[in-house]
């Protein structure tokens, strides 16, 4: 093997890796921006987003396009939902929904880590359990600008319904394609 076709084969992967990260980042921030009418509020789909891409992609990539995605959005760019309305940057992440973002960035590496190859019913548990991280991160973040009485109106109960019906969504897809896979094989 000469060392130049040991060069491309070692810059494949890496390119690969960069090209699924931007994807998944540019694929978050797409699905952040969708508001679809729901009641109570109307909801983003940026959950079924980091989990499908994360389940799909593994916990490396997932958390790497999630990270990008964060990053993003640190750096001044309007890519969080509600941005820049709502402010941009650093700003933004400190805010009220902070701890939801970064809720989302633990989420993605438990559904890529535990969701790979389960059935219907192991892809709602485990993303479920990574919502479930979304909701403690985000509720204690919010707990610094929302009194502890308005808590759960504030920051869970409008958005658990919506949440529920896109993790259970983001679970079919990707147990269909685990499914689909096997029947490959």
């Amino acid at each position: 093997m000469s060392l130049l076709s040991l060069q491309r084969s070692h810059l494949h992967p890496t390119w690969h890796t960069i090209a699924l990260t931007l994807l998944g980042a540019t694929a978050i921030t797409i699905s952040a921006k969708v508001q679809i009418p729901f009641w109570p509020v109307p909801m983003t789909m940026h959950t079924s987003a980091i989990f499908l891409l994360s389940a799909f992609l593994g916990p490396r990539l997932g958390v790497a396009a999630m990270l990008t995605y964060l990053g993003t959005g640190a750096m001044g760019l309007p890519v969080f939902s509600g941005s820049p309305e709502r402010g941009i940057g650093l700003a933004y992440l400190a805010g009220p929904t902070g701890g939801y973002l970064f809720g989302y960035l633990v989420a993605s590496g438990l559904v890529g880590w535990f969701a790979k190859g389960l059935g219907w019913l192991g892809c709602l548990t485990v993303m479920f359990a990574a919502l479930g991280v979304v909701y403690v991160a985000g509720l204690a973040w919010l707990a610094l600008y929302v009194p502890s009485s308005m808590l759960l109106a504030a920051g869970l109960t409008p958005f658990l319904l919506g949440d529920l019906l896109k993790v259970a969504l983001a679970a079919t897809a990707v147990s269909g394609a685990n499914q689909f896979k096997g029947s490959l094989k």
